[in-house]
């Protein structure tokens, strides 16, 4: 059984989402089983379908008002870099409604809605593939796994939203009396999942450099020091991931191709930039494509 799986990122699941296009469309690779946390579960049921080209369009226009219905900060310029800060007003105002988050999603909810439709969704259920999210159940601390087989078609949409929910800079949502957020907070890249339902070959795209070749800068402000803070712990929860799925893969005789980002796309993934998402997808396809060559090269 041969599983693709796409890690969280943020506006980086534009490099994933071009590297998917590459293994799907011109290596022609099928998969029985699609597995994505948070950024990765917004493309993983396109490339189950087969329409790459539909999500690029789709993912690579968007901006911070096609994601946020509160948006909690700020982005400014400065010296050619982006900056965030903050945005008092729009905080305090989620506060005074009873959010228990500084911004709220439902944005990204309606745009999933409208991408992925209903008819779609019922092509992929009765298909033999399989098509998984990850979530973070805060009230029982766990992480679970959500298949499109055990669901219709509005559970299914919430809990690809839930997926991608950056909290407490997004939704926290409420459903089946627990709490739920990004499931990177539990499992950014789900291959030990992927090997535990069966997959013996797994495509993994990880939305991060294989080496740390960088220091943070300092935090200028509150809500800087909580990004960087958020970044750093789910980088490191990413780290294990990785090494639990090697040593998954070790002890099942399965095997890992792993595509890390080869350099570094962005140290702030909540800004979502159109020119710079269309270069990242076309980065990503031109990395799938330089490294399966390579490794073509290398087989006697």
């Amino acid at each position: 059984m041969r599983a693709l799986v796409i890690s969280g990122g943020g506006s980086k699941g534009a490099f994933a989402g071009g590297v998917a296009q590459y293994l799907t469309e011109v290596l022609n690779r099928e998969y029985d089983l699609y597995l994505g946390t948070s950024t990765g579960s917004l493309l993983i049921s396109h490339m189950a379908l087969d329409k790459a080209e539909k999500v690029k369009k789709v993912f690579t226009s968007v901006n911070q008002d096609s994601i946020f219905s509160n948006r909690p900060f700020m982005i400014r310029k400065k010296h050619g870099h982006d900056n965030i800060s903050i945005n008092h007003f729009k905080v305090l105002l989620n506060f005074l409604k009873g959010s228990k988050t500084f911004g709220e999603s439902e944005n990204l909810k309606k745009l999933i809605s409208e991408t992925f439709t209903e008819e779609e969704f019922e092509q992929l259920k009765k298909s033999h593939k399989d098509v998984v999210v990850t979530v973070s159940n805060l009230s029982l601390n766990e992480v679970e796994y959500k298949s499109i087989k055990d669901y219709e078609y509005e559970d299914f949409v919430e809990w690809i939203w839930i997926s991608c929910n950056y909290t407490p800079f997004m939704s926290l949502v409420t459903k089946n009396g627990c709490e739920y957020a990004d499931g990177g907070l539990g499992s950014m890249v789900p291959i030990e999942e992927a090997i535990k339902r069966g997959a013996t070959e797994v495509d993994a795209i990880i939305l991060q450099t294989e080496v740390t070749y960088f220091n943070r800068m300092p935090s200028r402000n509150v809500f800087s020091l909580i990004t960087n803070l958020f970044s750093y712990m789910l980088d490191r929860i990413e780290t294990q991931n990785i090494k639990i799925g090697k040593f998954a893969a070790a002890n099942n005789d399965a095997i890992i191709n792993f595509y890390y980002t080869p350099t570094i796309l962005t140290t702030n993934s909540l800004i979502f930039d159109e020119t710079k998402m269309i270069r990242w997808w076309e980065s990503g396809f031109e990395f799938a494509k330089l490294q399966n060559k390579e490794l073509n090269e290398i087989k006697p």
